[in-house]
């Protein structure tokens, strides 16, 4: 499953290639012991889809399927007419799920290949311009989450229409799936996306997604509400008739739903960071749904939409959304007078834990990525872009739990830069700064207490008054070079001759 649309709601399945077979029962999806032990429990092969999204790469695809001759309902043939038939019946059982009873009729169809790709490339135009998409790809870029140059919008196109099993669209009400699917197969795939369309019946999923547009990790928190809760009802639906539900499944690893990379070439391909983050509303807001259900049931719902988590952090340990732990207030400041004319804003926004552990297994290992990012407490940053020379610049800051956690994260982090840069010169390395050349400018590190700043592609000058803004000490000085005397290389060029001529 995938959020195509994390701004707008627009719901989305992805569906692996060669691996979904048509079950012979809805129940044999998942074979378990009486005891429903987690050791016990395991998914068989064909039902291993992978549920993905793209929430930091792009904004939502805003449906128009109303103004094209693709909204026009399909032929009323027998395959529509079993799809629709099914649909009604899955609908009916994910209502009974859920406890959110049908308010309003919702439209059904079936789509071709053709008809998802040209859907995807018309609503990624409609929903953000050529320059906001090269914004996005190019902040990734700046944190080397992305390779250089990397062609990120045909990219994605070519992976979702490779990927995608159905969809549901808010504003036009309307849920449809694709219509290469064996239809058995399309039940675990409407499970999930009849659940967002249920779900918007009640809490406007679109306008709830947007309330946070302005922070893409507070988006990414809610994305993983809506997916999770919809993998959720989707492992209920899968048991349905086994008399046992998701929240009879404490130790329940979302992992386990995942397939085989190998078998969709276009995943394979893709950089890390746009697998991870296509996995993380599913898999870790399965986590997240499966906590605040446990004990409540699905009457926990409605918390989450009346009151969401407020970042990745919540997401990732469900007891901090419980504690009501909120996210610390972090500004950068604007280099536009330090950079000048020349250089125009391109992002500024927030990177989450979630953000931020990316970014550092992109050069650490991933345990201890994982271990200084929980130590999250707010951040923020902003890219600028040269006008001619397309040059970046990228300013961070973090703020951390403790002196000692921001301690850990400067030494690491010191490592990953050095990692990100292979051309360095003029390294200075201080307790508490760093800072190198590069061929195309400077790069600084600095922390103090429990935060930490971080400027590449400026100048030390650029630095320096940031750092004098926040009332930091000043920063070390550079070695000197030592000058060169002319008396002594003068004193010293006889000997020199007398010695080359005594060989």
């Amino acid at each position: 499953m995938c959020e195509l649309s994390p701004g707008s709601g627009v719901k989305g399945v992805f569906h692996f290639r060669n691996r979904s077979v048509v079950p012979s029962v809805p129940t044999a999806l998942i074979c378990y012991s009486a005891e429903m032990t987690l050791d016990d429990l395991r998914v068989s092969r064909w039902i291993r889809i992978f549920f993905l999204c793209v929430p930091l790469l792009f904004s939502c695809f805003t449906p128009c399927l109303a103004q094209t001759g693709a909204a026009d309902a399909p032929a009323r043939s027998k395959e529509s007419a079993e799809f629709v038939a099914t649909a009604d019946e899955v609908l009916q059982e994910m209502s009974q799920i859920t406890g959110l009873r049908l308010r309003a009729p919702l439209k059904k169809t079936l789509r071709s290949r053709d008809d998802v790709r040209a859907y995807l490339i018309r609503q990624m135009d409609d929903d953000k311009n050529p320059q906001e998409r090269y914004a996005d790809a190019r902040a990734a870029e700046a944190f080397g989450l992305l390779p250089k140059h990397f062609d990120l919008d045909p990219f994605m196109v070519d992976l979702m229409t490779e990927q995608i099993a159905g969809l549901y669209d808010p504003k036009a009400r309307e849920f449809y799936i694709a219509n290469w699917i064996p239809l058995a197969t399309q039940k675990p795939v409407m499970a999930h996306e009849l659940t967002h369309a249920l779900e918007d019946q009640y809490f406007h999923i679109e306008e709830w997604s947007k309330a946070v547009h302005s922070n893409g990790d507070a988006t990414l928190a809610r994305d993983a509400v809506l997916e999770g809760s919809a993998m959720a009802a989707m492992v209920d639906y899968m048991l349905r008739d086994t008399g046992h539900s998701l929240k009879d499944l404490p130790g329940f690893d979302p992992s386990m739903l995942m397939g085989d990379l190998a078998s969709s070439p276009k995943l394979e391909q893709a950089p890390p960071f746009i697998k991870d983050v296509l996995m993380f509303p599913y898999l870790s807001g399965l986590n997240f749904t499966a906590s605040a259900i446990r004990n409540v049931g699905w009457g926990a719902l409605s918390t989450l939409f009346t009151k969401p988590p407020l970042s990745t952090q919540q997401i990732l340990h469900p007891a901090l959304y419980k504690s009501g732990k909120v996210p610390r207030a972090v500004s950068v400041p604007s280099f536009e007078k330090s950079l000048g004319s020349d250089w125009a804003k391109l992002e500024d926004d927030t990177m989450g834990e979630f953000g931020w552990r990316e970014i550092l297994q992109q050069f650490i290992d991933k345990d201890g990525a994982a271990s200084i990012a929980e130590a999250w407490e707010g951040d923020h940053y902003i890219v600028y872009e040269h006008k001619q020379s397309k040059k970046l610049v990228l300013a961070t800051r973090l703020s951390l739990s403790s002196d000692e956690t921001a301690a850990r994260f400067f030494g690491r982090y010191s490592e990953a830069l050095e990692k990100k840069y292979a051309e360095r010169s003029h390294l200075l390395r201080r307790p508490n700064f760093f800072s190198f050349d590069t061929p195309d400018a400077s790069v600084f590190l600095r922390c103090v207490a429990t935060d930490c700043i971080t400027l590449e592609g400026a100048d030390r000058k650029v630095f320096a008054q940031w750092n004098s803004d926040l009332k930091w000490p000043p920063l070390p000085e550079p070695p000197q070079k030592p000058e060169a005397d002319p008396t002594k290389v003068a004193l010293l060029r006889p000997s020199s001759v007398r010695a080359a001529a005594s060989r």
